[in-house]
This record gives C-alpha cells, structure tokens and sequence, in this order.
C-alpha cells in the first residue's frame, strides 16, 4: 500500500472538512457546492508539490451528478494554514 498517497489523501480530506465547515450543504450529497472538485485538486496538487497550495486558487466551474452547473470558486488556502504536510 501506498503511504505517501495515503497521507496525501487524508492531508486533503483534513482540509477539505475544515473549509466545508459552516457551508450550506447539497440535499443530493450532504456536502457543500465544490467539496469533491476541491478534494481531488487537492489530491492532485499535494502529489506534484508535495505541499498545500498558498494563497488564493479558484477552483473551476464544475458539474454534480445530474449534470448541472456548479460555479467556479475561490479558496484562500493561508486561511487554513494550520493544515500542514506532515
């Protein structure tokens, strides 16, 4: 198994629960517009730098499940720097 892709994964959905908190949540999901779109950049990016991004980054327009539009948003990722990259 691999380690390094699984502290990836669980840094990313550390985060992802964080920023998630206070959002209104989807009927179809029971989490906020954009937690899968953020989750799997997050995943992506952790795995080429090996760090969470800094600063703002707008995550893209996106579709859920049924095909329907989800706008694109912006995270500013030194709100949440207590998260680090153990």
């Amino acid at each position: 198994m691999d380690t390094s892709n699984n502290q990836n994964q669980a840094l990313a959905e550390q985060f992802v629960e964080c920023w998630a908190i206070g959002k209104p949540l989807l009927e179809a999901t029971g989490k906020p517009s954009g937690y899968y779109r953020l989750t799997n950049y997050l995943r992506e990016y952790i795995t080429v730098h090996n760090a969470l991004p800094k600063g703002i980054h707008t995550m893209p327009e996106g579709r859920d499940r049924f095909n329907n539009i989800e706008p694109s948003f912006p995270v500013d990722f030194d709100t949440y720097s207590g998260i680090t990259k153990r």
